[in-house]
Parts: structure tokens; sequence; C-alpha cells
């Protein structure tokens, strides 16, 4: 591990998760610092969302931290079981590291857990980078006025209910403007006639 850890420090990337949503017409990335609390739980509601709607085949989510503490660890026992409680199972995902450059070619849409993650994804933005970068809670609709994502890794079992809250409610203004964006015509995507 610490030589694939090593790898991606130096630019080469090698940590990877398989590409499963091959044929997504929409890509989204959850980040937050190490990818085993907030994001992965944002990845699983939006995937839970998604899957309800009927857009689970169309719109691709995944993870990532801005740091490589936890690569290769499934996510914190706390978000699983919080997770668990309100129906979002979130035992098969895998912590990694945010992908240089590769996440900002292959996602649509980076979002950041909170402000310090926002910068630290503008910051390692290269020319190239296609992906649109902002804050989750900027979907947020009953929390309208959160920027934050708190961090619930040094608390207790309250710090990952409200995570849920905010996340839930943030993924369901995402869902909202993700099903806009596919309904608007895209050059990728053929025309109804």
């Amino acid at each position: 591990m610490i030589g694939r850890l090593k790898g991606w420090l130096q630019g080469s990337a090698p940590i990877e998760k398989p590409d499963d949503g091959a044929a997504a017409e929409l890509r989204v990335l959850m980040v937050c610092t190490g990818n085993i609390c907030r994001s992965p739980t944002a990845e699983g509601v939006l995937r839970h969302r998604l899957a309800r709607a009927g857009l689970g085949s169309r719109v691709a989510v995944d993870s990532a931290g801005t740091h490589g503490y936890h690569t290769g660890e499934p996510p914190d026992p706390r978000a699983v079981k919080t997770s668990a409680a309100r129906g979002y199972d979130l035992r098969s995902l895998c912590a990694r590291p945010v992908l240089l450059p590769g996440d900002y070619t292959r996602f649509d849409l980076l979002l950041a857990m909170d402000e310090d993650h926002l910068v630290w994804l503008q910051r390692k933005a290269h020319p190239g980078s296609r992906a649109r970068i902002e804050l989750l809670m900027s979907h947020g609709r009953r929390y309208a006025g959160e920027r934050n994502v708190p961090d619930p890794y040094y608390g207790g079992p309250a710090g990952f209910e409200r995570v849920l809250d905010l996340v839930e409610d943030a993924c369901d203004g995402l869902l909202a403007h993700l099903s806009g964006r596919l309904q608007q015509p895209s050059p990728d995507r053929p025309q109804d006639r």
C-alpha cells in the first residue's frame, strides 16, 4: 500500500476504483478529507436517491478524499450504522484519494463537503479540467444557509445524524439539478425527435 500511495503522491495515480458507470451521462464525485465519513455518506445517499428516481444508470457517483490517510479502508463504522438506520448501504464503499488529474477530467461535478475542500479542489485543478467544482450544500433547500457539512469524526452519534440531515437535504436539491441537466439537449446525447 505504501508503494501505491507513494505513486499517487508523485502523480502516477495507480489507485483507482473500477469504472462501474462507463455509460453514465453525468458523473459526480463527492469529496471530503479522508473519504470515510462525509463523502461516502453523500455518495450512498445520492446513489439511493438516483436509483429511486430511475436515474441510477444515467448518473455515476463516487467519492474520494483530499488525503489518502484511509486508502482502501471501508467507511467509518459510525457512518455505516447511522446511514443504515435511514436505509443507505455504505458497506461496499472503499476510501481513495482524489486522483490528479484524472478525476478532474472524468467527472462533471466535484462536490466539496466544506470550504477547505472547495479551496483544495480549486487549487489542484489544471487548465484542462472539465469538472465544475462547488460545495455540496449549495444544493441545500431546508438548510440553505449552511455552507459546510461538518466533520463528525471526533464527535459522537449526533454528529453523524447531523451529517445525514444536511446530506439528504443537499442531495434532494442536487437530484433536481441533475434531472434538469439530463433533460437538456447535449451534443454528446442523441436528441429525441
